[in-house]
């Protein structure tokens, strides 16, 4: 009803209330844009019209019905479907945009809806064993004619790999087999393995700092006779008092750091020995052996004074510094590693057991000690030849192996040169004139390793 006032109004010449606004703002838009006159969409119109130009249509104002709506909508869609095909390829001529010829669009011819298929039962297939057997053997084939098929193509990369490592010797390069020295002492907690490693590493540390230099140039009156002859007498007396094996090696180290730091008279030499084992002997024995015992030792050369005044002097200038790694501290987990392939190993010889194996290590150490020239070398390298050596003399093959280089971090071409000073005190002990060394291993209780035949052969050795 609204609508058909408003066509009424317009038709009598009165005056609507909406159609001024909408005058109203076409003069806006007319003020603001401007006219649109090339534009190719523009509707050309017959009778008269100039080109570009656009006639103006009267406006027709019609109900909004539901069926108009409708037509709206659907011309809409129309020309949504429309604008997406834009470009169309004419049958007759080139391809022209959509609205500027007619354009001849061939229709598809509508496709028959596809006949219902009938739904067929499963055919039923009976397998026997034999069958599965033989698609089985026929699968195991084709994997062989794959996997021999990938064999022999072989690329170049692989080739070359394969002639390098033949030319450095790594083709057929057997495992490293490393024992496990510490499966034994599982549960024993003296052994201390969660420690023992970190251990024996800070003692590789710490032997460089405590190592003794060459000092028998800044001693005019000992020479290096006079001290192997001390270091003879306090093994004899090491020996007598029964003490540890730790005592006597800290004794020689405690004597040549002090002959190191202070001159020493030859009178005195002897008196630095004897306070230099009573230190030691405090220091590691339960019930160390009393003064007056060596006084009586040293046949009462020196006084009991004299001893605690030595005694008090060397602690002064070696600053009471006496927890140093000796030699002692490394044969104990070398001679560990040593042995360790011995006891596995059941075929080895009758001469190579862990006793002898001990015994003999000890002899070559104690030889060392005794003799100046291995000063030298650090702690750690006189005990891994002392091992070394040992493993020569007592045929113990191999003479080295990866669980010995593990653990002492030395190998054979590194140990030649100690070891080849052992091997010459081996086998000038029996004709030298100190055999205090030499006795004490010819003994049954030591297994007489000392009357084994030096191992000569390491002297033709090249380093």
């Amino acid at each position: 009803m609204a609508a058909r006032n408003v066509l009424q109004q317009q038709n009598r010449g009165e005056a609507v209330p909406g159609a001024l606004k909408q005058k109203n703002m076409a003069g806006a838009q007319g003020r603001n844009r401007k006219a649109l006159g090339d534009i190719g969409n523009m509707v050309t119109v017959r009778g008269g019209v100039e080109r570009g130009k656009a006639k103006a249509l009267p406006q027709v104002s019609r109900p909004i019905t539901r069926s108009f709506c409708a037509q709206l909508l659907a011309n809409a869609q129309a020309a949504a479907e429309n604008q997406k095909k834009s470009m169309v390829v004419n049958a007759d001529g080139p391809i022209v945009a959509n609205g500027a010829l007619p354009v001849k669009v061939a229709r598809k011819p509508a496709q028959k809806k596809a006949a219902t298929t009938v739904k067929t039962k499963p055919e039923v297939i009976e397998i026997s064993p034999d069958t599965v057997a033989q698609v089985k053997e026929n699968k195991q084939k084709k994997k062989a004619c794959v996997d021999s098929s990938m064999k022999k193509s072989t690329t170049l990369t692989s080739t070359l790999t394969a002639r390098s490592k033949a030319a450095c010797g790594l083709s057929h390069k057997p495992k490293v087999q490393i024992v496990d020295i510490d499966a034994t002492d599982v549960n024993n907690e003296l052994a201390v393995l969660e420690y023992v490693e970190d251990i024996y590493t800070f003692y590789k540390i710490a032997e460089s700092e405590s190592r003794i230099h060459d000092y028998m140039d800044s001693q005019p009156e000992v020479s290096e006779k006079m001290r192997a002859i001390l270091i003879d007498w306090l093994i004899e007396v090491h020996h007598k008092f029964e003490l540890n094996q730790e005592t006597l090696y800290l004794t020689i180290n405690i004597v040549d750091r002090y002959l190191a730091a202070a001159t020493t008279s030859r009178r005195e030499l002897q008196l630095v020995g004897i306070s230099a084992m009573l230190i030691a002997s405090k220091y590691e024995e339960i019930w160390a052996p009393e003064v007056n015992d060596f006084v009586c030792i040293s046949d009462r050369a020196y006084s009991h004074e004299q001893i605690l005044s030595m005694e008090k002097r060397i602690l002064g200038q070696l600053e009471w510094y006496l927890t140093v790694p000796t030699p002692y501290v490394f044969l104990v987990r070398f001679i560990k590693a040593a042995v360790s392939d011995v006891q596995a190993n059941v075929a080895v010889l009758n001469s190579c057991n862990v006793t002898s194996m001990e015994n003999m290590v000890y002899f070559l150490a104690e030889l060392g000690l005794m003799n100046y020239a291995t000063n030298s070398y650090c702690s750690s390298m006189i005990a891994a030849s002392a091992v070394y050596v040992a493993r020569h003399t007592l045929q113990c093959n191999p003479f080295w192996n990866e669980t010995l280089k593990l653990h002492t971090g030395f190998s054979e071409s590194q140990l030649l040169g100690c070891a080849k000073l052992l091997v010459n005190y081996h086998k000038e002990a029996p004709e030298h004139k100190l055999k205090v060394i030499y006795r004490k291993y010819s003994s049954p209780s030591r297994g007489a390793v000392a009357l084994n035949s030096p191992a000569i052969s390491l002297l033709a050795s090249h380093e």
